[in-house]
């Protein structure tokens, strides 16, 4: 039997290739979710309700809160410090996040979430350095 460690199925699942072709699926669907805003929110309020029905899964999902006001603040042109295409990275992981087909599905306990986690830690990866910036950014403006 396999280990259900978490952990160890993202980096699984990462080390063959599979999270990059689950994120970039979605890459065009981004593009053209990206330039109607109010499809954009809608997408992000669809989210928002779908992670207050799951149980909380620690650092796994954590950046997907960050991921959301990121966008938000990016299509009301209130944050634009980023790359286009860091966003279209990161509304492509909240897309494959929000999508009913994934790759384990998330009704599994236990496991269900892991490619949602895998997906969203990769999109992170990617566009790191851009959310650090934009978490500066909004902890001083709330000053």
């Amino acid at each position: 039997m396999k280990n259900d460690d978490p952990k160890e199925k993202i980096g699984e699942l990462k080390k063959e290739g599979k999270v990059k072709g689950l994120l970039s699926r979605n890459k065009e669907k981004a593009k053209k979710l990206l330039k109607d805003k109010e499809k954009t929110e809608e997408m992000l309020d669809e989210l928002e309700k779908k992670l207050s029905k799951i149980p909380r899964v620690g650092k796994y999902l954590k950046d997907i809160p960050v991921f959301i006001s990121l966008v938000r603040a990016y299509i009301s042109k209130e944050y634009t410090k980023i790359p286009l295409r860091s966003v279209i990275a990161i509304v492509s992981a909240l897309i494959y996040v929000l999508n009913g087909f994934d790759f384990i599905p998330d009704f599994i306990p236990g496991v269900g979430l892991i490619d949602d986690a895998a997906v969203t830690a990769f999109a992170y990866q990617m566009v790191h350095k851009d959310v650090e910036k934009y978490r500066k950014w909004k902890s001083g403006k709330k000053i």
